[in-house]
């Protein structure tokens, strides 16, 4: 089984992430830091509204920042997020092979549905599996024994493409094989990604199949 992660691993969405959380934080007169971009940047909505409630002492609740992040969010994955250099490709090459593919994401579920038809991705996948949903998180290595288990596959039989490292790393202690994924919005770590990682790309070209 391989599982893939979709922001900034399929598709070139870190950005917009950190753009919707500067916005929000600009219109009241705040800045963010390092610790609060890099908790919120893979966290699931309810938890990481929770943690911008608590992290600046803000007066509002968890559902009205998720509204706003909604709304800022949603026009960029309806119309600009690309996908990643090499990414279709790489999953034609994976469905040629007969390999069973699903997908794992921290994504809004209606982002993700939007982008993943605009750019003809969705037909690639068994399943999409959204941890919000699933009220778990990908940085805890349960996540992907519980998942496995739902898909029947083992964590032995198994490969993540993720670009997170908190991710991959939970991946790596839960059994899988993990392939790290190079994007801009956790540059910081590539050197940490590369000795984690079974393996680490920059780019799907690099694993195509002349």
């Amino acid at each position: 089984m391989i599982l893939f992660d979709f922001d900034g691993t399929l598709v070139d969405s870190n950005g917009v992430w950190e753009e919707v959380d500067n916005t929000f934080l600009a219109r009241r007169g705040l800045t963010p830091t390092q610790e609060y971009s890099e908790t919120v940047g893979h966290s699931i909505f309810p938890l990481a509204a929770q943690f911008t409630i608590d992290y600046y002492h803000l007066d509002t609740t968890p559902q009205a920042i998720m509204d706003v992040w909604t709304q800022l969010g949603r026009e960029a994955y309806l119309s600009q997020v690309p996908a990643k250099e090499g990414a279709l490709a790489f999953l034609d090459q994976c469905r040629s092979q007969g390999q069973p593919m699903a997908l794992l994401t921290a994504c809004v579920p209606e982002f993700c549905r939007a982008a993943l038809r605009r750019l003809h991705m969705e037909g690639y996948f068994s399943h999409l599996i959204f941890v919000q949903e699933l009220g778990m998180l990908k940085k805890d290595p349960a996540t992907y024994g519980h998942v496995l288990k739902e898909l029947g596959a083992t964590p032995e039989e198994s490969t993540l493409y993720e670009d997170s490292p908190g991710a991959c790393a939970a991946a790596k202690e839960a059994g899988l094989t993990v392939v790290g994924v190079y994007d801009p919005f956790y540059a910081r770590y590539e050197a940490e990604l590369k000795g984690l990682c079974h393996r680490y790309i920059h780019s799907f070209t690099e694993l195509l199949q002349p």
